[in-house]
């Protein structure tokens, strides 16, 4: 199977394409995360972990009777992997965070939970009203060309304002951003992000640029950044455990699967059962940037069993040519919520369409999924108790 789109250059490795935000390719066609999935076979992981318990013991002195750390988790599998880490290995106490981004999914919500009370931890969550995320996610669109702004800002916000007012100074994050990001390689020793990370990266834009005749400053008041004054003074500092101990996403599911019980489940536009599961949105997300940059998420999975030697790259396009260009069933929630029409939802995202693609019509498969239930979990169990009522 040869690559999807002749006039864009792959990696000659793996499945990405030239397309790919930030990707670069070195004088061979190597793509920066296949090179620095060959760092990562480099590194001294033992001293690493002697780093990374050093830096969990420091933390745990200076907190005294205060937390150790705080833990930012969605009930996602790293999120899980990571409180196995702190609290079986190492002994921390973490003050459990969440950014709620109102779209969880059943299974989402179990896995939450199930994380929660497996391993004893105090909990805080913010959850924006449901009209808000509405207004959010419409204006994500025309914003960034894609639907989960609120998500991508309030996944970096929550955590830090959390952090400051409780002076917890350290946040513990789980994969590295040189693992399969193609912004960093292991190699270049710079893989800590600072408080703008998830702005620069996702977001794009600060909850003020948001505002408009629909949105207030109010609205987007619990996604603005703590001030640099509050980060300095109380000495806030962030790692990710990828950066320490070598990550391995495939064993690490597995892992929390047999010994804790978390549960995979069918995500669109994935062949896998475990990235996102815990959101019903994914897959208008991923779908988004396939019609934006001709690829989507099994097109990144394929790429990380490529690079782990699981299937050839021919294998790698042929899954992702199936899976990539699927509409999701998801998308007849965000148009229903947001009020846009699905003509103005192409016609949104084909004018943020990569110049590489331009003059490319992308294939678009209609989902035969059966699946009917695409609201969130909380809100298809109001809907069934509104209609009992009834």
């Amino acid at each position: 199977m040869k690559s999807p789109f002749k006039n864009l250059q792959y990696c000659i490795r793996c499945c990405q394409p030239e397309t790919t935000e930030k990707y670069e390719f070195d004088k061979d066609g190597i793509c920066k995360t296949c090179q620095s999935s060959e760092d990562k076979m480099n590194i001294d992981w033992s001293k690493k972990e002697k780093e990374l318990r050093k830096i969990l013991f420091d933390a745990k002195k200076i907190a005294g009777n205060n937390y150790d750390c705080v833990l930012p988790i969605s009930g996602g599998k790293d999120s899980f992997f990571q409180a196995h880490v702190l609290t079986k290995i190492y002994n921390i106490k973490p003050l459990a965070v969440t950014f709620n981004h109102n779209w969880f999914s059943e299974i989402g919500f179990y896995n939450l939970q199930l994380l929660l009370e497996t391993f004893n931890l105090d909990h805080f969550q913010f959850t924006p009203a449901r009209n808000l995320v509405n207004k959010l996610a419409r204006k994500s669109l025309f914003e960034i060309g894609d639907s989960c702004w609120h998500c991508h800002s309030g996944c970096g916000s929550f955590p830090l304002q959390v952090a400051t007012k409780f002076s917890i100074p350290l946040l513990v994050y789980g994969e590295s951003i040189a693992e399969n990001s193609g912004r960093a390689k292991y190699s270049d020793g710079k893989t800590n992000f600072d408080k703008n990370y998830f702005t620069t990266v996702s977001a794009k834009k600060t909850p003020s640029e948001m505002v408009d005749n629909k949105i207030s400053s109010k609205d987007v008041f619990p996604f603005e950044l703590p001030s640099d004054n509050e980060i300095i003074k109380n000495k806030i500092y962030q790692i990710h455990l990828g950066d320490y101990i070598f990550w391995d996403e495939e064993k690490q599911t597995e892992f929390i699967k047999k010994e804790y019980g978390w549960k995979e489940s069918e995500v669109e536009g994935a062949y896998k059962g475990y990235k996102s599961v815990e959101c019903i949105m994914p897959g208008v997300h991923d779908f988004t940037c396939y019609l934006k940059r001709g690829f989507g998420r099994s097109t990144s999975q394929a790429s990380v069993d490529i690079r782990n030697g699981l299937m050839t790259r021919e294998e790698g396009f042929e899954i992702a040519n199936q899976k990539d260009p699927i509409r999701p069933q998801a998308l007849d929630y965000y148009l229903d919520s947001t009020g846009l029409t699905e003509k103005e939802f192409y016609k949104t995202i084909n004018a943020k369409k990569h110049s590489k693609l331009k003059n490319i019509n992308l294939p678009i498969y209609k989902n035969k999924s059966k699946k009917k239930n695409i609201k969130p979990f909380v809100q298809s169990l109001i809907d069934k108790h509104k209609k009992k009522v009834e």
